[in-house]
């Protein structure tokens, strides 16, 4: 026998458990993703656990085996310990972040949230069963070997200087071990694609693809997003010219955070979540196709203040300066409007504190700046909407007689959706989190209607242009995905976009064509009676004609997880090799349910050529060689 009674209770009475504990784990996520579960597909997306943890476990008995005693014995059993607590913990993460996202946790998400789990803390909610089950597991693993080999030790009547049963191990017996972890371990690494609609990353044991996709990331490091050299943006210098047409009006913008268009009444007459919202575009021009460029709350932010494509890579914008371009608060600032930022959330959300700086608004009223009582949270950042309305009116009768541009960032809507009670809650879904985030979108209308009425009572309702847009959807299971940072599906990136101005659209007007974020600055200076100097921004005015063969271009948030355009209503999918790339034709089949693409390899090869060539000339303007930025934000 290679090991001892003694060391076979100790080590399998660590490894089976946890072997299990996988698979339970890996079984309870193939059995959520949606579709009817098969055997043959379960089989072959536990393919690479099953393997992995064979070769865990043969690893792990050969070293029981080549180290029999003193020190080297002792560094090993340490190292046992921490590496399956390690595991194991790896694995309940991995499991948590599927359940509530969807896709698979990463080596680039890991680095990218890693040092910054002051901010992400809050967002790691446990149900009370899951945690206690975690704290159990652990203790297990660190003490659970050494109670059931003694238990066992004196049931069987075992002397504790005894070899209990093992026999001399040559070389060859742990050397063989080895080689067939080695073997196991290389069975993990699935070979080909996965089955239709399952990525390549969840059909690998959660480790196994954590180490696949840190060596790519090694690998590639910043080559995935930038070609080239840093160029300067082309509204790097851009200024405003009077005409004729100018004219003093307020601009606000109000920033609805996490709102698809298929979620509210203007989009869905169906669904009776946003009454005001609806009444409200009656009166407005609303754009039937308005989409997200990232759906992330930072980036959408980028794009409309600034009039810009963000970023493709997370967080860059944050820092102070990044932003090559000047946006409307500062290009406003200097033809003498006031420029203020109102959110109900904290500073720290996305480093809003640093962006509204480089977006260039010169006051800036977080939550921390907002008194709380009476009000409820709403979610782990942030506190309910109207918490922001009293600072509004206290600063709009102060400066609400001079021209100026306000932004409102609503948080209400966020994950992890808690609705708060000050206007009751409806049944609008039998899926609870739908429900919830449907009460919070109802709660968010009744915001606006407050906000609305406030400009009004102050009598400077007449003279204000009201933007009102959605900065990203959120996903619910449609497409096996939740919330919105890697999704690239119609309800994360389709978003409600609304202009009420009190001096047109009266009857209410439409636009058909293709839009996104780039296409509020231009369309407010449209109607501000500006023309635009020494620049160009990317967008369209949406007062006159879109581009009939316009082409929209998207990116998720997370690097390398996926790519998107739309042209007409075809819609193109590019999942960097994870899964099968996708094309869809919105006309016939807007719920994005069949790909199109297998039978149109060459289009699909153009269009994704074409993705990664924005991708590299989109970042080409945020950095130069040496990651400064080209130009920064006047204060």
């Amino acid at each position: 026998m290679l090991l001892s009674r003694r060391d076979r209770v100790y080590s399998l009475s660590l490894l089976i458990p946890l072997a299990a504990y996988n698979l339970a784990l890996k079984a309870y996520d193939v059995a959520s993703r949606p579709g009817e579960p098969k055997l043959s597909r379960t089989l072959k997306l536990m393919r690479s656990d099953v393997f992995f943890n064979l070769g865990y476990t043969l690893f792990w008995v050969g070293l029981f085996a080549a180290t029999c005693r003193g020190a080297l014995r002792r560094v090993m059993i340490v190292l046992f310990h921490v590496t399956s607590t390690l595991v194991a913990f790896f694995r309940a993460c991995a499991h948590q972040y599927f359940q509530q996202t969807g896709t698979t946790l990463d080596y680039d998400i890991i680095a990218l949230w890693g040092p910054r789990l002051d901010e992400i803390k809050p967002m790691i909610k446990l149900p009370l069963l899951s945690r206690v089950l975690l704290v159990a597991s652990l203790l297990y693993l660190a003490l659970g070997p050494l109670l059931l080999t003694r238990a066992v030790a004196r049931w069987r009547g075992w002397s504790e200087g005894s070899p209990a049963g093992r026999s001399e191990a040559s070389f060859w017996g742990p050397f063989g071990l080895f080689i067939l972890a080695l073997g196991f371990g290389s069975l993990s690494l699935p070979a080909g694609l996965s089955p239709a609609g399952v990525s390549r990353s969840f059909a690998r044991d959660p480790l196994v693809n954590l180490v696949l996709t840190g060596a790519k990331g090694a690998r590639t490091g910043d080559s995935l997003y930038t070609a080239g050299r840093a160029v300067e943006h082309p509204a790097a210098g851009a200024g405003l010219v009077r005409t004729s047409r100018t004219e003093e009006r307020n601009v606000v913008l109000i920033h609805l955070e996490s709102t698809r268009a298929r979620s509210v009444t203007p989009y869905n007459e169906d669904l009776k979540t946003t009454p005001f919202l609806d009444e409200l575009a009656r009166s407005s021009l609303l754009v039937e196709r308005a989409y997200t460029i990232v759906p992330n709350t930072l980036k959408a932010s980028i794009a409309v203040n600034c009039g810009i494509e963000p970023d493709l890579r997370p967080g860059i914008e944050a820092k102070l300066g990044a932003v090559p371009a000047r946006g409307l608060p500062e290009l406003l600032k200097e033809e003498g409007y006031r420029t203020v930022f109102f959110q109900s959330s904290t500073q720290n959300f996305e480093n809003f504190g640093n962006l509204a700086k480089s977006l260039g608004y010169e006051e800036y009223y977080p939550l921390e700046y907002m008194d709380t009582e009476g009000f409820e949270r709403s979610n782990y950042f942030g506190y309910e909407d109207d918490i922001m309305l009293k600072p509004s009116e206290e600063w709009l009768k102060k400066h609400g007689d001079e021209p100026f541009v306000a932004k409102y960032l609503t948080g209400t809507a966020h994950h992890d959706y808690e609705p708060p009670a000050r206007y009751g809650h409806e049944d609008f879904s039998k899926d609870d989190q739908l429900n919830r985030y449907l009460n919070c979108l109802r709660y968010q209308d009744f915001f606006l209607r407050n906000l609305f009425e406030q400009y009004e009572s102050l009598g400077i309702y007449e003279g204000t242009i009201f933007v009102i847009y959605g900065d990203h959807g959120e996903g619910f299971g449609e497409h096996g995905r939740y919330v919105h940072e890697n999704n690239p599906y119609e309800e994360s990136l389709r978003v409600p976009l609304l202009i009420h101005d009190p001096k047109r659209f009266r009857e209410g007007e439409r636009v058909e064509g293709l839009s996104n974020h780039t296409d509020i600055l231009p369309t407010v200076l449209d109607l501000l009676g500006y023309e635009v100097k020494d620049g160009e921004y990317p967008g369209h005015s949406l007062l006159r004609l879109i581009p009939e063969d316009r082409t929209l271009m998207f990116s998720c948030f997370n690097k390398g997880k996926c790519l998107a355009s739309i042209k007409g209503s075809e819609k193109y999918i590019h999942h960097y090799g994870n899964q099968p790339d996708e094309l869809f034709d919105l006309s016939e089949d807007p719920l994005e349910e069949r790909n199109l693409a297998s039978g149109r390899a060459k289009e699909a090869k153009e269009r994704r050529a074409e993705l990664l060539a924005w991708r590299s000339r989109i970042n080409a303007t945020f950095e130069t060689g040496d990651a400064q930025p080209l130009t920064r934000t006047r204060s």
